[in-house]
């Protein structure tokens, strides 16, 4: 069994779209093992975002992640959960993001994409930990 952190970030939930996304992810056949609305403060940001904190669009990128609420799930399914919901979000830059992707059929900009998702399994697994605590994984 494998599983992944999804965000839905406040551009998504701004919008209304929380719903189809998750829905996606669901019919898909994966499965919410947690979830957790809440608004990203700056000290759980700089966690996230470790790796791009010394980078010029990190401002920018800390603003809009705690702007208003995000939702935090654990989606489960088999193993490589990361890579299908990765495959079901698109491209992070909405424009190369093709159609039936959720960034393809939503996104509108590259820095406001509507979801974050895990890009390997010990990033999944870091990441869980940072918004749920360890939940086994």
């Amino acid at each position: 069994m494998g599983a992944t952190l999804v965000l839905c970030k406040p551009d998504a939930v701004e919008r209304g779209l929380v719903g189809e996304i998750v829905s996606r992810f669901e019919r898909k056949g994966l499965r919410i093992a947690a979830a957790r609305l809440l608004r990203i403060d700056e000290e759980l940001a700089a966690r996230h975002y470790a790796e791009h904190t010394d980078k010029p669009f990190y401002p920018e990128l800390r603003d809009f992640i705690g702007r208003s609420p995000t939702l935090a799930l654990v989606l489960e399914g088999p193993e490589g959960t990361y890579a299908i919901v990765r495959s079901l979000m698109g491209p992070t830059n909405p424009a190369d993001a093709p159609p039936g992707t959720i960034r393809g059929d939503f996104g509108l900009e590259v820095t406001e994409n509507l979801v974050h998702g895990s890009d390997s399994e010990a990033a999944a697994a870091r990441e869980i930990a940072l918004f749920f605590g360890d939940l086994g994984t």
